[in-house]
């Protein structure tokens, strides 16, 4: 069984690979797709608003929300380097606001690489960080326009130590340092 799941994985994150993405607003057809769902939401978030959080569907994550933008990319997989300076810097904030409203001072944030991706629009993971995670290539930054933009497919973690913010970089599937 654990094969099939797998397998049935495996045809999406060789697309979301390429950056082949169906989801298109104008085509409603295409955000009924899983892959699209969370395109499909940001669709429905009003004129003006640019970040949205949602909690995580997954009844396997019930301890997650994800921060989104509301611009929504047509034409391949979104990533951090498809958002303005300004938009990524938004983004991190409110996604830092969010994990310190619902965790405190425990919270992580998980932006995970294209090759593990299961949804075509940008989300960020927030939640609370496991006890005792440090792992890869890290740096501190003190604000969230210091957060790097992975240009090669990777994701990032971020976390805060102290009043810095410690980034592990070069990562595909940066989530599982989140309590589910």
């Amino acid at each position: 069984m654990r094969r099939l799941g797998l397998l049935l994985f495996l045809p999406f994150t060789l697309t979301a690979e390429t950056g082949a993405c169906a989801c298109n607003p104008a085509d409603p057809a295409s955000l009924k797709t899983r892959e699209c769902s969370l395109t499909n939401e940001a669709s429905k978030q009003p004129a003006g608003l640019t970040v949205f959080h949602l909690k995580d569907a997954s009844p396997r994550k019930p301890n997650r929300t994800l921060t989104l933008p509301t611009r929504i990319k047509t034409d391949g997989i979104q990533t951090l380097a498809d958002l303005s300076p300004a938009e990524r810097i938004e983004l991190w904030t409110a996604a830092i606001a969010k994990a310190k409203e619902l965790w405190g001072n425990e919270w992580g944030l998980a932006y995970n690489g294209v090759k593990v991706r299961t949804q075509c629009h940008l989300h960020i993971h927030v939640g609370t960080l496991l006890n005792g995670v440090d792992s890869g290539i890290t740096l501190f930054v003190n604000h969230p326009s210091q957060i790097p933009v992975p240009r090669d497919g990777s994701g990032l973690w971020v976390h805060p130590v102290g009043r810095r913010l410690k980034v592990h970089i070069k990562e595909q599937t940066t989530e599982t340092v989140l309590l589910r």
